[in-house]
């Protein structure tokens, strides 16, 4: 563990201005620590282990920005902390070496596998996530039955949840065998168990759920359970999703 820190001290390492002007960040109501929005001054911190956000934007000391892959395992938490102990993607990172503050681009569902990024760049995070830029996320997914052309149309152009219809997403039919069917789908949005609840509007129980892809990026070296930094390409690419510079697709068409 770490040495904590005041609110504001850490607010200003982060480059958000001075001491004073943190604290007015904090008695307006705009920081949250851990997902929970805090008011006291007093507040204390544990850099490399707390997650302060600031408008719901990450907020953490200047460091050299880092951003690793991760093909997380069914049973991880896609969390910074748990107060239950239960394994998370950090503590997966710290096994495999990689120190320093983190945190997850989104999360997966405890019982979902699959691509999710980890970073300490909060606007890099902050553009993957947010609607305007609709990155565009890859699934593999095995329900039970044989899903049939109706309930894909209506999966494909959209289902309501929450008083809203989801955005329309692409749904195709890969295999079907042995009392299942295994879909790819392509979601630009992720609302709360999305997938599986539009599936079980359906009538169809979701068997598995993995994470294939982000974008044209897919990781495909990336083993289940395994971490490691993006290469410059990959990095360049991210970027270009995230409406921050060319991607390197771009630039070769």
């Amino acid at each position: 563990m770490g040495a904590k820190v005041r609110i504001n001290r850490y607010l200003a390492a982060a480059g958000l201005g001075s001491r004073r002007s943190c604290e007015e960040l904090v008695t307006q109501g705009r920081v949250s620590v851990n997902g929970e929005k805090i008011l006291d001054l007093a507040t204390l911190v544990e850099p490399d282990v707390d997650l302060v956000t600031v408008d719901g934007t990450p907020a953490a000391p200047r460091e050299r920005p880092v951003v690793l892959v991760l093909n997380k395992p069914v049973g991880v938490l896609s969390t910074v902390r748990d107060s239950f102990r239960r394994r998370t993607v950090l503590d997966l990172a710290r096994e495999h070496g990689h120190q320093g503050r983190l945190f997850p681009i989104g999360r997966l569902d405890l019982d979902t596998s699959g691509i999710l990024l980890l970073t300490n760049d909060g606007s890099l995070a902050h553009r993957l996530m947010h609607p305007r830029f609709k990155i565009e996320k890859t699934y593999l997914v095995t329900v039970a039955g044989d899903m049939e052309g109706e309930s894909l149309a209506r999966i494909a152009q959209g289902i309501a949840l929450d008083g809203a219809i989801t955005m329309p997403c692409g749904v195709r039919v890969l295999r079907r065998r042995a009392g299942t069917t295994v879909l790819e789908m392509k979601l630009k949005e992720g609302r709360k168990r999305q997938i599986r609840r539009m599936l079980s509007m359906c009538g169809h129980r979701v068997l598995a759920l993995h994470r294939k892809a982000l974008g044209s990026l897919e990781f495909r070296d990336c083993a289940p359970g395994s971490i490691r930094p993006l290469t410059d390409r990959e990095l360049a690419r991210l970027r270009g999703l995230a409406g921050l510079t060319e991607s390197a697709e771009e630039k070769s068409t």
